[in-house]
């Protein structure tokens, strides 16, 4: 079971650290450059450490002068500089650039990932509670659009060895998780290989298996129980190689990506707080990169790369 630590002066440290060594340092050499691209990145992934909003991150930041010196953050940004700085540095590319660093880290800069899964689940998007909506409902169906039928979702590629998220899209629910299985492998870190990918049976699809394995070359490992029940195999190539030969060794292992859901919505949150759905990728986006950064924290080689880190952290 991998560790993450609850310690925010830890977080900022290593996110500053990764941050400026994949991002530009600034964004345009017209722009103010009162800050840098790395500590406006600090200030979100703080954000989500600590659940809050643009406002709330900034009140905890004025309040908190030795975690700013953590980053080199002499003056607080405006929450409006923070709402901007998101949606340029949580771009696609910077996403898949930061999660394949810190994945790499872990692995130890290895290249080759033996077993990966791949789920989704849902996330909450507001506050009003379910209890609220039942009584509302006075034992009558839920009314369309409301928070119990339609949400977002979170899907991700996760590193069954260590729980490192390789790959994360965003999408709103209700709907089948294997409509984004293309999309979230396309995602995946170009320099990392994947052997084999696990998924359960909402992904049980022929063309998903033709794509990861003659597309990609990843082998497949999904239970092919999706249809009629019958006790005839299935006619096409994968999906008839699953029946007949079905490898429950390593799909013993899928767990591990409910495992991975299950640290996000406990250390981090399972409510985001955007209403309309780019906001709310962006979240997500910063979920999996927190997370990412708050298992990597462990890996002890780091600690003496990242030149922010001093004895007065006790390391």
């Amino acid at each position: 079971m991998s560790q993450t630590t609850k310690s925010p002066r830890k977080v900022a440290a290593v996110a500053y650290q990764f941050a400026v060594d994949t991002l530009p340092e600034h964004s345009s050499r017209f722009s103010p450059q009162k800050y840098t691209q790395a500590q406006l990145f600090v200030c979100l992934v703080l954000k989500t450490f600590f659940n809050v909003d643009y406002r709330g991150i900034v009140e905890i930041l004025n309040d908190s002068t030795e975690l700013c010196k953590d980053f080199g953050l002499k003056i607080v940004p405006h929450f409006t500089t923070l709402h901007k700085a998101s949606k340029r540095l949580l771009r696609h590319k910077n996403v898949k650039d930061l999660l394949e660093k810190t994945c790499k880290t872990e692995m130890n800069n290895s290249k080759i990932v033996e077993l990966a899964a791949v789920d989704g689940s849902g996330l909450q998007s507001g506050h009003i509670s379910s209890y609220f909506l039942k009584r509302r409902a006075n034992g009558k169906k839920p009314r369309k659009k409301s928070k119990l039928t339609k949400y977002p979702k979170i899907g991700i590629v996760v590193d069954t060895h260590n729980h490192m998220i390789l790959s994360v899209i965003a999408e709103r629910g209700p709907g089948s998780d294997s409509g984004h299985f293309e999309r979230i492998l396309r995602r995946l870190p170009e320099d990392i290989k994947v052997r084999r990918l696990l998924a359960d049976a909402g992904y049980d699809s022929e063309s998903n298996h033709v794509h990861a394995n003659e597309t990609l070359g990843i082998e497949t490992i999904i239970p092919p129980i999706i249809g009629r029940k019958t006790d005839n195999l299935p006619k096409t190539k994968y999906r008839r190689k699953m029946k007949e030969n079905f490898d429950y060794e390593h799909y013993g292992q899928r767990w591990q990506v409910e495992t991975v859901f299950s640290m996000i919505k406990r250390n981090l949150t399972d409510t985001l707080m955007s209403k309309s759905f780019q906001p709310q990728a962006r979240e997500i986006s910063l979920l999996a990169i927190t997370h990412n950064l708050m298992v990597v924290l462990f890996v002890k080689k780091l600690f003496y790369r990242a030149e922010i880190y001093n004895s007065t952290l006790g390391l």
